[in-house]
């Protein structure tokens, strides 16, 4: 099929369809007229729905997060992939209460998940996860399996010690509420006598 009738057909502009293929990422080839023709198997292969998720750990990185988004739709629209959602958020790999990332796993309308990094999903129990999305036929694609920024790293270490802190001082008070309530149901069944 033409290029513009494949641009077309993935939603996107004739200049990002362009682009992509001047960077050999569309198989592709063009015609002595200079008319660009994209191979019949791409045409009659059906497109993944995908999800793509990006994430930064603080605000300070949101033009990273725009950027990362915006090389993953890239990637996902050279592969053929129909692109159902991008969800960008900020905060930690290490946080498991990420709201965006909770109603994206929750979201049955899509069967692939593309991420730049591993961490980028989660800092801890990716192989968990995948293997979740596997039960319920859904992948998870990796487009970069290299290592991560080392100050990324340090803010996420930062919060795992934080984490930590806070649950270590709350197990205390929760400890001591505790106890108060066991004294106070004591005295309570002592004066009843």
């Amino acid at each position: 099929m033409k290029l513009s009738t494949y641009a077309k057909k993935l939603g996107v502009s004739y200049k990002t369809v362009w682009r992509l293929w001047k960077q050999g990422n569309l198989d592709a080839y063009q015609l002595p007229t200079g008319t660009v023709i994209v191979k019949d198997e791409v045409e009659n292969k059906i497109p993944d729905k995908v999800c793509i998720y990006a994430r930064v750990s603080s605000s300070e990185n949101k033009d990273n997060l725009k950027r990362q988004s915006k090389r993953l739709e890239e990637y996902a629209i050279a592969r053929g992939y129909q692109i159902y959602k991008v969800v960008e958020e900020i905060g930690s790999g290490v946080n498991d209460n990420r709201k965006k990332l909770t109603k994206l796993l929750k979201d049955k309308n899509y069967n692939k998940l593309i991420v730049e990094h591993k961490d980028r999903l989660t800092r801890f129990g990716f192989n968990y996860i995948q293997i979740l999305f596997n039960q319920i036929g859904k992948k998870i694609e990796v487009v970069n399996e290299t290592k991560n920024d080392k100050q990324d790293l340090m803010q996420d270490f930062i919060s795992i010690i934080t984490s930590f802190c806070v649950r270590l001082y709350g197990l205390r008070g929760s400890k001591r509420k505790t106890e108060r309530i066991i004294k106070e149901l004591k005295n309570e069944k002592n004066s009843k006598i």
